[in-house]
């Protein structure tokens, strides 16, 4: 059996494993035992004839407050509830969403916003300046500690008066207009948040069972274009089989950041396959604090004893683009393609670097995996059979996305991981600052000082092109001292139901449902 064939069995096996040892999941028996056949063809039916869909996410949300939200799968469903002051486009620009226009002045420190006539929440009431007012000092005064946070710290004061906020900066910020559109607004002293969320988003919440669903309505009086569909479903199937079961049974019609051995399933299926960009870096995160990943020369061997285009290939049938740093193609100013190869495949070269850092005979190390997330399950059996080739000996520590979070990435209660991480903004500062060793969401515990005075003076400098060298240099930084071991941007595999039309893909992690509608 050659090695190609020997790891796509062993990852199916391991694969297999994973989830029969996990949590039985309701909404996943629900989708995977669909009635009947007959049954199921006509809920599609009657789904698109009232102008509704089912999507299939892989996870819970967090929080349903976006000022409190941390997971990406969080962030990207929410997008449709809430809005900034400005929001992304598909386009990669911040344009105008609850102002309709922005002036800077020549000092770059106070920005005006004119709001937009007409702009609603979703409880009926009329945004106003107090709103806005509130919900940025909302954000930028809350406990959390993510960089989101520290950005909106450059403010000085936000004041509003009719329809006119102005935001005073204490000193000028080129990214300023990039982080305040994450800044959403809500409605002055609203309670409800977690429970009942209110935004101004094209769609409105209407209810949540945990673990189970979350359903949208179109919101009838969105200042923007409407949404084509009347109502979206979220069903939650954590148990990454579920996904696939209840595509094939008619009970979702679409699923994103599926894995390619996911699609061949889906093969003779009633689907569209789209692809995009995740926009994310996903890497092997190591926690640098304990051993043996405190050891540069570890990390650096590690890194050699990885080939990622194999993993690409053997994981995801050749579908991803290979990293080297923390960034991504679609933040094209700050990518750096020259790092993507600076650590070659080279077992020899792994080994000499273990020798001198005192392993000569390896090490046994384990990887903790979100277990709902399939992808990186893949990743992990391959990088299993790679590194023995080096002499470390490797195991996959499933986990569920909760004890995740709260474990690997809250608590920092781990060796090394897999996941990906993304950009909420359009600016390299989310990607790179989280590195910062003293900033509170560096799980990887990455501490050098080289490093945080770079990010020290990247964050003070407001000319843009002086910036963008800076943050590449902090990419550098990253590489050449192996803090994590980077492999690729991965493919977003997306399943659609035939009929399902105007799926968009943006250069940021959000799956935007207005654009969606059933064909006549």
């Amino acid at each position: 059996m050659n090695k190609r064939i020997f790891l796509a069995w062993t990852l199916s096996v391991m694969l297999g494993a994973f989830l029969l040892s996990g949590c039985a999941n309701t909404a996943a028996g629900n989708a995977g035992s669909a009635d009947t056949a007959a049954e199921a063809a006509a809920e599609k039916t009657e789904r698109a004839k009232a102008n509704e869909a089912v999507v299939g996410i892989a996870q819970d949300f967090d929080s349903l407050d976006p000022h409190h939200m941390t997971a990406a799968g969080t962030k990207e469903i929410l997008f449709n509830i809430y809005e900034g002051l400005m929001k992304p486009n598909a386009a990669g620009e911040i344009v105008p969403a609850v102002a309709s226009e922005c002036e800077k002045s020549e000092d770059g420190k106070t920005y005006t916003f004119t709001l937009r006539d007409g702009v609603t929440f979703h409880n009926g009431e009329a945004v106003t300046a107090e709103d806005v007012v509130y919900s940025i000092n909302r954000r930028r005064d809350g406990k959390d500690t993510a960089a989101q946070l520290e950005a909106l710290s450059v403010i000085d004061e936000v004041q509003g008066e009719g329809n006119t906020v102005t935001i005073t900066l204490k000193e000028a910020s080129n990214e300023f207009l990039a982080h305040v559109m994450n800044a959403y607004i809500i409605p002055a002293d609203y309670a409800e948040l977690e429970t009942k969320p209110v935004g101004t988003g094209p769609f409105k919440f209407v209810s949540r069972a945990v673990q189970d669903e979350m359903v949208l309505e179109r919101f009838d009086e969105y200042w923007g274009e409407a949404p084509g569909l009347s109502k979206v479903t979220f069903k939650i199937l954590e148990n990454a089989e579920g996904l696939i079961l209840g595509l094939q049974s008619g009970a979702l019609d679409l699923v994103a950041h599926l894995s390619s051995d996911q699609i061949v399933q889906l093969e003779e299926g009633d689907f569209e396959i789209e692809e995009g960009s995740m926009n994310l870096v996903q890497a092997l995160y190591l926690n640098n604090a304990v051993k043996p990943f405190d050891d540069v020369r570890v990390r650096q061997a590690l890194s050699y004893a990885i080939d990622k285009q194999a993993v690409i290939d053997l994981a995801f049938d050749g579908y991803g683009i290979p990293l080297g740093t923390s960034m991504f193609p679609s933040f094209e100013k700050y990518y750096d393609a020259s790092l993507t190869d600076y650590y070659p495949h080279d077992v020899e070269k792994a080994k000499e670097l273990l020798a001198e850092a005192g392993y000569p005979d390896g090490f046994s190390m384990s990887i903790t995996v979100p277990s709902n997330y399939t992808p990186h399950v893949n990743t992990a059996t391959v990088l299993v059979e790679q590194l023995k080739e080096a002499g470390i000996t490797a195991t996959v520590e499933p986990v569920d996305w909760g004890t995740w979070l709260e474990e690997v990435y809250g608590n920092r209660q781990f060796e090394s991981t897999i996941t990906g991480l993304t950009s909420d903004n359009m600016t390299a500062r989310k990607l790179l600052e989280r590195f910062g060793s003293e900033v509170g969401n560096n799980f990887t515990n990455y501490n050098n000082a080289d490093y945080d005075a770079i990010l020290a003076e990247a964050l003070q400098e407001t000319d843009d092109a002086k910036q963008t060298e800076l943050y590449k240099a902090l990419e550098k930084n990253l590489t050449e001292n192996a803090a994590n071991v980077y492999l690729q941007d991965m493919a977003d595999l997306v399943a659609v139901r035939k009929g399902l039309s105007g799926l968009t893909f943006y250069p940021i992690y959000v799956l935007d449902v207005s654009a969606l509608h059933w064909a006549e």
